[in-house]
């Protein structure tokens, strides 16, 4: 989901309205009810290290090996999400959005913050253990920083990258990438992002459903016209015309509308056509 936002960002936030509230709202719940449950799972974890031996921690240790890793790989979504929400209130001067969502990813840095504690002195991880999760936290870094990069065309978003210098040299391979390869470009990329993340993950989520909870309350932040009857996203020229063709049928109804009230006075023609002139502007 991370990849599909940050591949159609222009469609999102140049044809967007502002988010939904009530998407937000769902975004908001599911994601502190995640938090919370990660914050359980690590404290249980760290308490429960020092009184347990080896064959109990072994045993406990695929749930928190999920726990783990989902709190590294659901930072792409995060702060792929986030700078979406932030470029949509820039667009339209407001702040509704980026508020709800800097505050969850403010609660997902910590998590992530307690999963490095662990992961350099924490008990109860062996050091196979440690070094496979250290891998995917650069992998997740690297990827985090590739498509924050794509959507830094469309505005500043260079705090929410890990590192801002290499989102930017991204963002400049991608746009080589674009003219050189076409509509191409971005399926290669997308194609490369499953790859990265197919193998050596958990098998079994811990909290599926919150993080189902999560997609589909993005989803119902985003408005209706956005995708076609298959669900997919429509194209960025198909919106334009979309667009396009409601500012034309805007203008003729005001042009061809009944006459306004004799009480009008001369003024009522100069304000149509500067109605008018500004139809092209949007």
């Amino acid at each position: 989901m991370a990849g599909i936002l940050s591949a159609e960002g222009p469609v999102l936030v140049r044809n967007m309205q502002r988010l939904s509230a009530s998407g937000l709202e769902q975004y908001w719940i599911a994601s502190k009810c995640r938090l919370d449950r990660w914050s359980r799972s690590l404290r249980s974890f760290s308490a429960e290290a020092h009184s347990r031996d080896g064959t109990a921690r072994r045993a406990q240790w695929p749930h928190v090996r999920g726990v783990l890793e989902e709190i590294l790989t659901g930072e792409v979504l995060t702060r792929v999400w986030t700078a979406l929400a932030c470029l949509c209130d820039r667009r339209h001067g407001v702040q509704d959005s980026e508020v709800v969502a800097r505050s969850v990813l403010i609660g997902h840095l910590e998590a992530r913050h307690r999963v490095l504690l662990l992961l350099v002195s924490g008990p109860g991880i062996e050091v196979d253990a440690a070094v496979k999760l250290n891998h995917l936290l650069r992998r997740v870094e690297r990827w985090t920083d590739l498509l924050l990069g794509y959507l830094g065309g469309l505005g500043e978003v260079g705090d929410l990258a890990i590192d801002p210098s290499r989102a930017r040299d991204f963002a400049t391979d991608l746009a080589a990438r674009n003219r050189a390869w076409g509509p191409r470009a971005w399926p290669l990329v997308l194609a490369s992002l499953r790859m990265a993340f197919r193998e050596g993950l958990a098998a079994v989520s811990p909290n599926e459903d919150l993080n189902q909870g999560i997609a589909s309350a993005i989803l119902a932040c985003l408005p209706s016209e956005l995708f076609d009857s298959t669900g997919q996203f429509q194209s960025l020229w198909l919106l334009r015309l979309y667009n396009l063709t409601n500012d034309v049928e805007g203008m003729i109804e005001n042009l061809l509308g009944p006459s306004p009230a004799a009480g009008a006075g001369r003024g009522s023609a100069p304000r149509r056509i500067e109605h008018f002139r500004r139809y092209p502007e949007r």
